[in-house]
Parts: structure tokens; C-alpha cells; sequence
């Protein structure tokens, strides 16, 4: 039994340790994902939720409305308003698929609207009736400001509907 009671300290060391890197790898993860995790609100969510998102990152679809697109070359600076698209898969597939959907709320004018502006270089697919997919921050200007996106032509991306977040 002495021998059994010498091994046991080094083995117990060598388990306290594992378990104290065990730990700080799951201690880790949890907070880079905490870290790095985004709202997905439509823009009638993000006008509900209000000061909820704070600081937080956030990501926003809609639909572009092509005739309010303005885009300073000299600045990079692209400013456009995106219209409510629903969230709700069943309401896009009862409106007859995602583009049909992009189209019935850009010419809802009672649809909740969104201004966002973004510095880079203006997308190709920018245009009337795309699907946009910003991620940002709403300032306090009343604009979103956004750091990244991204669209999708409707007609080539009819089954690609993005899930957002769920009220709660």
C-alpha cells in the first residue's frame, strides 16, 4: 500500500493538471464564440428590439430599393435603402418563392425601411430588388452603418433564404 500512496500524488498532479487545460480551453471557446456572435434581424426585429442590440454586431436582410442607391467614387462611400422582407419561410413560399417575396415588399410602401451605408468599393450586384445581407451597427444617426455586403440576385438564388433569429 506505501508504494500505491507514493504514485498517487504524481498521478494526481497529472490529473489536476489536464483538468485545469481542459478547462481553459472550454473557457475559450465559450468566450471567443460569445465574442463573435451576431444578431440575424429582419429590419421590422431590429426596429422592435431597439436599444437590445446595443453594441452588438448585428446582421439585417432586405431588399434594396434601387432607386435610393448613391455612390461617392471619390469617397467609396455607397448609401441605399433596403425594404422588410419577412422572416417567415411559409409567408416567402405562399408569396411564390424569395424573388416574388423581394418584389411584393419593395412595393409594400408601408414596408418598415432601413438606410444603410457602407466604405468600399460598390458591388456588382447592387441593384434594384436584391437581396441584401449587411452586418454592422445601427449609429445613432439613424443609419446602419455597415462593415460588410453582401447580395444575392434573386433569379439565380430563388431557394437560398436565410434563417433569422426568432423573437424572444
Amino acid at each position: 500500500m506505501t508504494e500505491m500512496t507514493k504514485a498517487n500524488p504524481g498521478r494526481w498532479k497529472f490529473l489536476f493538471g489536464g483538468l485545469l487545460i481542459v478547462a481553459a480551453i472550454v473557457y475559450l471557446i465559450a468566450s471567443s464564440t460569445q465574442a463573435a456572435a451576431q444578431y440575424y434581424l429582419t429590419i421590422d426585429e431590429l426596429f422592435a428590439k431597439g436599444d437590445a442590440v446595443g453594441d452588438r454586431d448585428i446582421k439585417i436582410s432586405g431588399v434594396v430599393d434601387g432607386d435610393t442607391i448613391q455612390y461617392d467614387v471619390k469617397n467609396l462611400t455607397l448609401r441605399f435603402t433596403i425594404a422588410n422582407v419577412p422572416a417567415d419561410l411559409d409567408e416567402i413560399e405562399e408569396a411564390g418563392g424569395l424573388a416574388e417575396a423581394l418584389h411584393i415588399a419593395l412595393e409594400d410602401q408601408q414596408a418598415t425601411r432601413l438606410e444603410v451605408e457602407y466604405i468600399g468599393v460598390m458591388p456588382d450586384l447592387l441593384r434594384d430588388e436584391a437581396q441584401a445581407i449587411v452586418t454592422g451597427r445601427m449609429g445613432e444617426d439613424g443609419i446602419f452603418h455597415a462593415d460588410e455586403l453582401l447580395l444575392k440576385c434573386p433569379t439565380r438564388y430563388e431557394g437560398d433564404v436565410p434563417l433569422q433569429a426568432e423573437d424572444g
